[in-house]
């Protein structure tokens, strides 16, 4: 009953609810503002709160559908702008801080006068430029954007005037409005002092002369005025958005912006789903070859964790991004590993029943593998929510899916699973044909170690020393080639295009010395992709690098371009170093508690192996070390973690069943018991992650290369590096893998006989 529930609201959920797409899937703008403090107004929490309210009154005008705003920390706002593939003309609205002021004109100043923009708290007068590039001489603001209500733009039908700006004043507005007016038209006509300078941001917007009509003394009254000043549509909007959106409390900075086409979006999601429905497909043909009826129905469950997964996404209202939509695919893999791990353990039980049957078969190995699919589960949870708290953007998206992606699995083999094997397995044809169960046979694997028995763990220094030689090697490719750092943790501007010819990369290079930009690194991502990363870079420069690729290659499209400040590349790469640190520690933590802490120093150290070994690797391939590179390493860590984990829980069970046994013959026994699961686990997983890289797109490539290298890396140190390691620590140690037990307090012998 709970499984056709579960899966009845799946459903419903699944067509009643879509799945909120993230801005690298749909296309769009987000961009990371932070506020800044001024000698007046300091940037604290209240400050940014107020700053997001008046963004989010701007970017309703701007009319942009389902806007996204939220406040990271106590400081940046993250805005989200679905469609919108202008980032310049969306900072530009965002990013003004729309200080509105109304100066008397004092006259005209020198041509060679110098530009004098306001100071807070200095009377002095302003000299700044008009519409024309004449500079006039301002005297101290009147009126300022708090005297505004309100302003919108139109068009004049009757006179053919065009588009122009209407000012709603408050009341007080609407008497200095008056003041200001009626002083200027007591000065003649064609007088620079009967003209009103209205300022924008340290601009002249406007400088109009008091019409004739208006009296001397009197002014405009009405509380109402209109600015003119041959606007088009858009500026007329953009003027009066700005004015009506009132000023921001304090300045904005933008930190961080990232914009992809629609077209990118929506190739990674047709790549990313063809890999997986090629990847699902591939596995459940392989669970089903090894192990027959449950291994089919295993799939059917397989099929309802998709369902489920996808539901609870759609019923949070998370947002599936491109990693998220990775990991999705990649938990579809590691959702095969507790079902490998009852099978498993079932087929062990069948073949130590004296009467064995397929169903207490099945019944044992959910019993007892449930401590290693709980230990495996939780270590990844684990990962998933460093992941979350110490990351943003994508990744952030990618610890959500595959947090949602553990729980998901964990209802699937534990529930919808062995529902469906239970009742399989209980007909009489399965009984009549055991066989036919896939649970009857030991499976070829375990023939194979049981037949010729290797003593894996009886020169476990061996091991240790093979995987020296490997961290010496990945260790060179770190110091001698270096870790490419990405743009999230270097910081600068990365823009990819998508050209109409193919354009080699060392012309565009050479292009693009020539225009000013000669430490530019262009690579090729693409029959005719290329992109391009610099230094910071102003939004001008952006459109000249843009104009310079244009004329190379017939017409280039941008399909994607970041932006990342060194602010917030300094940032991650702290919140890198501290999640690495603390993912490490927290497994250390939860091994100890379940172990013994000198096994979970094992598996800790085993970690750090695969850790070493994975940016090694990535240095001498010169791929980059980015924020997606992070997600793939802490997943790597997680899915290492498993595998440890389960090879521990054997041991530990075969020492409680003889507590004499030897630490290394109870190590090499538990390694060759659960070598086939984690053989057939690592298949299911690599299936996944092959066509991921095959089929996935450029844009996760490397994401899937990283897992593959882990996942290869990863299952070979649980097995040969944390095993050894512990059977060494435990020399030292004296420790064993479960926990101690208490001793009973020795009885007390009667007191002997006195003669």
């Amino acid at each position: 009953m709970f499984a056709l529930i579960v899966i009845a609201l799946s459903v419903y959920i699944a067509v009643t609810v879509p799945v909120r797409l993230g801005l690298d899937l749909r296309g769009g703008t987000q961009i990371v503002l932070e506020t800044k403090s001024t000698s007046a107004v300091k940037a604290d929490s209240a400050a940014t709160d107020r700053t997001l309210e008046v963004l989010r009154g701007r970017v309703d005008a701007l009319g942009v559908a389902e806007p996204t705003l939220v406040r990271s920390g106590s400081n940046r706002i993250i805005v989200e702008l679905p469609g919108v593939q202008d980032p310049k003309k969306a900072a530009d609205v965002l990013g003004r801080t729309a200080q509105l002021t109304f100066h008397p004109v004092l006259g005209v100043a020198d041509p060679g006068a110098k530009t004098v923009k306001p100071t807070p708290g200095e009377s002095k007068e302003l000299v700044l430029p008009d519409e024309s590039g004449q500079k006039l001489r301002l005297q101290k603001a009147s009126l300022t954007g708090k005297d505004v209500k309100g302003a919108d733009a139109r068009f004049d039908q009757e006179r053919g005037a065009g588009w122009y700006v209407t000012i709603d004043f408050n009341k007080a507005g609407s008497r200095g409005w008056a003041k200001l007016t009626g002083e200027a038209a007591c000065k003649s006509l064609g007088d620079p002092m009967r003209r009103v300078a209205i300022v924008l941001d340290d601009r002249i917007i406007s400088s109009p002369q008091v019409d004739a009509q208006v009296s001397c003394g009197v002014g405009i009254t009405g509380g109402s005025t209109q600015i003119t000043g041959s606007f088009t549509d858009a500026e007329a909007r953009e003027l009066a958005l700005l004015i009506s959106g009132g000023a921001l409390p304090v300045p904005v900075e933008t930190v961080q912006q990232n914009t992809v086409g629609p077209t990118l979006g929506a190739a990674a999601i047709k790549a990313t789903a063809w890999a997986a429905v090629i990847g699902t497909a591939l596995t459940a043909l392989f669970i089903i070859s090894v192990y027959r009826l449950t291994g089919f129905l295993a799939t059917v469950a397989l099929l309802c964790y998709g369902l489920i997964s996808y539901a609870a996404l759609a019923g949070l209202g998370a947002t599936l991004t491109l990693p998220g939509l990775a990991g999705f695919v990649l938990a579809i893999g590691m959702a095969v590993d507790a079902n490998v791990l009852v099978f498993e353990r079932a087929r062990e039980e069948y073949a130590s029943m004296h009467r064995p049957s397929a169903r207490s078969a099945l019944t044992a190995g959910f019993r007892n593998a449930f401590s290693a699919i709980a230990d495996s589960n939780i270590t990844t949870l684990i990962a998933a929510g460093l992941l979350f708290f110490l990351s943003t953007g994508p990744v952030r998206g990618f610890a959500v899916t595959l947090a949602i992606g553990v729980v998901a699995s964990m209802i699937s083999a534990l529930v919808i699973t062995r529902v469906l094997a239970e009742f399989a397995v209980s007909r009489r044809a399965v009984r009549r044909r055991p066989k036919i169960s896939g649970l009857a046979t030991t499976g070829r694997v375990r023939d194979f170690l049981v037949n010729r028995n290797p003593q894996l763990m009886k020169h476990p220094r061996r091991w240790l020393a093979a995987s020296a030689i490997a961290l010496v090697l990945a260790g060179t490719g770190i110091a001698v080639r270096g870790l490419n750092f990405g743009l999230e943790f270097t910081g600068g501007r990365l823009i990819e295009y998508s050209t109409s010819t193919t354009v080699s990369p060392d012309r565009a290079r050479s292009a693009l010395a020539d225009v000013g930009f000669p430490n530019a690194v262009v690579q090729s991502s693409g029959d005719k992709e290329l992109t391009v990363r610099t230094e910071q870079l102003t939004y001008e420069e952006a459109d000249k690098i843009t104009k310079t690729i244009d004329s190379l290659g017939g017409k280039a499209e941008k399909i994607r371009d970041e932006q990342i400040g060194p602010s917030i590349g300094e940032e991650l790469r702290r919140n890198a170093l501290i999640a690495l640190s603390v993912a490490l520690g927290a497994q250390l933590l939860y091994l100890a508690a379940r172990f013994r802490f000198v096994f979970g120093t094992a598996a800790v150290g085993a970690l750090a192996h695969d850790v070493i070994i994975l940016l090694g690797a990535f240095a001498w391939l010169g791929k980059p070390i980015d924020a997606v590179f992070l997600a793939a390493l802490l997943t790597v860590i997680g899915y290492s973690v498993n595998d440890s984990v389960v090879v521990f829980d054997r041991i530990r069970e075969l020492l409680q069943r003889n507590r004499k046994t030897p630490l290394s013959e109870a190590c090499n026994s538990a390694i060759l018991q659960t070598l086939p699961r984690t053989v057939n686990t690592g298949m299911g997983a690599l299936l996944i992650l092959a066509a991921l890289a095959v089929l996935g797109g450029d844009s996760l490539t490397d994401f899937a290369l990283a897992l593959l290298i882990g996942i290869v890396v990863g299952t070979y140190s649980s097995v040969f590096t944390a095993t050894p390691l512990a059977i060494e620590f435990s020399k030292r140690s004296g420790a064993t893998p479960q926990r101690p037990q208490r001793r009973k307090p020795a009885r007390r012998s009667a007191p002997a006989a006195q003669v």
